[in-house]
C-alpha cells in the first residue's frame, strides 16, 4: 500500500498497520494515515488475496482520528501505530494504539466486534508498584501489543499479556531531567516490558483492559542489531516452540525526545516467550530477519526502516505486514524451516 496521489489524509504516507479478519472472511488492514504536519489517523482496507498472497489494498475510509482531547495538543496530533489482537477468552478485537497527545505519546485501546466500528476504552493506566520506585505513568509508552490467548499470570492464574515499551527519557519535556529509571533498571535504552490484565474483570467489564498491573522487563536491547533500543511488532505468535515476538532492532542515530531518529537503522527480529511464563526468554535472534533492501525500505519519511506491526496466515501460509521507510506498507512471508528456525 502507498500514498494515494492527492488525498491530504495520506500527504506524509500510509505505514505500520493493524489487521483483523471480518466476520465476512475478509481481511482487513489498518493503516496509519499521515496528514501533512505529521497528523496521523487509522483507516481501514480490504486486503486483496491472489494466488494465496497479500497483493494489494481497497480504501474504506477512516476508523479513528485525533478527536479527543488527550489525542491532539495545539503542537502535534494523532493516533498511531495500530496493533491489533482478537483476543480470544473476550470473544473482541482489541486495537491498541499511540495517543500523541500533549504529553507525547501514550498508550491507549480501542475495541471492536464486528472489525467496521471501533469504541474507544481510553488511555492505558499502569498500577502502582512499590518494588520499581516509580510511576510508569509518568512516562511515554509505545509499541504495545496483546497476546491472543490468555497466559499465566504473575500468580499463576490464567491472565490477559500485553507488551509494551515505556521511554525513561524525560529531557524533550524538561531539559536536564535525564533518564530516571525504575529501581533495579540501570539500562535505560527502551525494552520490551510485559504486564497483565485481570481476565476476570475484563470478562465482565472491558473498560478494565486499560487497568495494567504486574509490569517488568523481560527483554533489552542485546544483539548488535539492537545497539540502540528494541520494541515489540506484531501481536505475539503461537508457534510449537512458545510465543513468538517480532520486533524491531533499531541501530545508528539516537534523538531527544520523539523526533524521527534520521540516521537510523530498523531491522525486524525474533525473540522466542516459554509458554508456561511469558516473562522468560527462551530464545532470540542473533541476526535479523528483516533488514531494509529495497528502494520502498531505503528511502521515504525515514528511510533505511522495516518495522513489523502485524502477521496473519492465510491458508497456510504467515505474512508479516511491515511498514517501509516510514512511508509505505509491505509484506514478507514467514516461514518456519526447522524447529526454532525461523526466516
Amino acid at each position: 500500500m502507498s500514498p494515494e496521489p492527492g488525498d491530504p489524509l495520506e500527504a506524509e504516507g500510509v505505514l505500520n498497520p493493524g489487521t483483523a479478519w471480518g466476520s465476512d472472511g475478509q481481511l482487513y488492514l489498518y493503516p496509519r494515515l499521515v496528514a501533512e504536519g505529521n497528523v496521523s489517523r487509522i483507516g481501514r482496507a480490504r486486503v486483496v488475496i491472489a494466488d494465496g498472497e497479500p497483493v494489494g489494498a481497497e480504501r474504506l475510509g477512516v476508523v479513528l482520528a485525533p478527536d479527543q482531547g488527550w489525542e491532539r495538543s495545539r503542537q502535534n496530533a494523532g493516533v498511531e501505530d495500530p496493533r491489533i489482537t482478537f483476543v480470544e477468552p473476550l470473544g473482541i478485537h482489541v486495537m491498541t494504539y499511540v495517543a500523541y497527545g500533549p504529553l507525547g505519546p501514550r498508550p491507549a485501546i480501542a475495541v471492536s466486534r464486528d472489525t467496521v466500528g471501533w469504541q474507544r476504552l481510553g488511555p492505558i493506566r499502569f498500577g502502582y508498584q512499590p518494588e520499581l520506585d516509580t510511576d510508569l505513568n509518568l512516562f511515554a509508552n509505545k509499541d504495545i501489543t496483546f497476546f491472543p490467548e490468555a497466559v499465566p499470570g504473575p500468580d499463576g492464574k490464567p491472565s490477559l499479556a500485553l507488551l509494551h515499551r515505556p521511554m525513561w527519557d524525560l529531557d524533550w519535556l524538561r531539559p536536564g531531567a535525564g533518564a530516571p529509571t525504575p529501581a533495579g533498571i540501570v539500562d535505560a535504552r527502551p525494552s520490551i516490558w510485559i504486564g497483565y490484565v485481570d481476565l476476570e474483570q475484563a470478562t465482565r467489564d472491558l473498560s478494565t483492559l486499560t487497568s495494567v498491573y504486574g509490569s517488568e522487563l523481560i527483554a533489552a536491547p542485546e544483539m548488535p542489531f539492537e545497539e540502540s533500543k528494541i520494541g515489540a511488532g506484531p501481536p505475539p505468535l503461537r508457534v510449537p516452540e512458545g510465543w513468538l515476538v517480532l520486533h524491531h532492532g533499531v541501530t545508528g542515530a539516537n534523538v531527544k525526545g520523539f523526533e524521527l531518529a534520521h540516521g537510523a537503522r530498523y531491522t525486524a527480529g525474533g525473540i522466542l516467550l516459554d509458554p508456561a511464563d511469558p516473562r522468560r526468554v527462551l530464545a532470540r535472534t542473533p541476526e535479523p530477519l528483516l533488514v531494509p533492501e529495497t528502494a520502498e525500505e531505503l528511502q521515504g519519511t525515514l528511510g533505511n526502516v522495516v518495522f513489523p506491526t502485524a502477521v496473519e496466515k492465510i491458508g497456510d501460509r504467515y505474512f508479516v505486514f511491515y511498514g517501509m521507510a516510514d512511508s509505505r506498507i509491505g509484506v514478507a512471508e514467514l516461514t518456519h524451516r526447522q524447529k526454532g528456525s525461523w526466516t
